[in-house]
């Protein structure tokens, strides 16, 4: 939103609920329980289709138990986002109704950035969440169009995709044949740009 110009948080944020009904994450900025409960409160009633994004833990990586566990008994809808482990999966479960929905976002990219494979932490999560029908696992930091395909594959609800990995899920299904012409052709085209030469 800052990098958008967003100038006020409050009204940006009802801007968008203006042009579209679907599901939307408004975040939550305070860094202590009691704070991130008022602002979680006020946030709610923006929109019947607004979803309270609050943090599995605070900056000091205590868990937000008890924002979660407040926020869920007054049937307000959650997002417990920066999730990175089916442990942090299974504390954020315990903290929950099996009626008001959740989303619990998991960072798959963040987490491929450091070396550590993702999917073992959404296949469990995944797992554990099934006997709540109210809770969906959502892949979050989508680094690649295969995301999207990984994510399928292991029954993950929802994935976040940034526009310009979006136009490349769109042109799947291209043969290995056609993937090499094309690669070739660019490295051709580019050597022409360049006007390098051997001699």
């Amino acid at each position: 939103m800052r990098n958008a110009g967003a100038m006020d948080y409050e009204k940006y944020s009802k801007e968008i609920l203006k042009i579209t009904n679907k599901p939307v994450s408004f975040e939550v900025f305070a860094d202590d329980i009691k704070n991130m409960i008022i602002q979680g409160t006020k946030i709610s009633k923006w929109g019947k289709n607004v979803y309270v994004k609050v943090p599995v833990t605070n900056s000091k990586g205590k868990f937000m138990g008890k924002v979660i566990n407040s926020l869920n008994k007054k049937k307000i809808k959650l997002n417990v986002t920066a999730v990175y482990t089916a442990k942090q999966t299974d504390q954020i479960l315990k903290n929950i109704d099996k009626n008001t929905k959740v989303i619990i976002s998991i960072f798959a990219g963040r987490m491929a950035d450091t070396g550590k494979d993702p999917l073992p932490q959404f296949i469990q999560s995944i797992k554990k969440a099934k006997n709540y029908k109210n809770v969906e696992i959502l892949w979050a930091s989508t680094r690649e169009p295969y995301n999207y395909i990984q994510s399928k594959q292991i029954g993950c609800h929802i994935i976040t995709v940034p526009p310009m990995i979006i136009n490349k899920i769109e042109k799947f299904g291209k043969t290995f044949k056609k993937l090499t012409r094309d690669t070739v052709k660019g490295f051709f085209d580019d050597s022409k740009k360049s006007n390098f030469k051997i001699i």
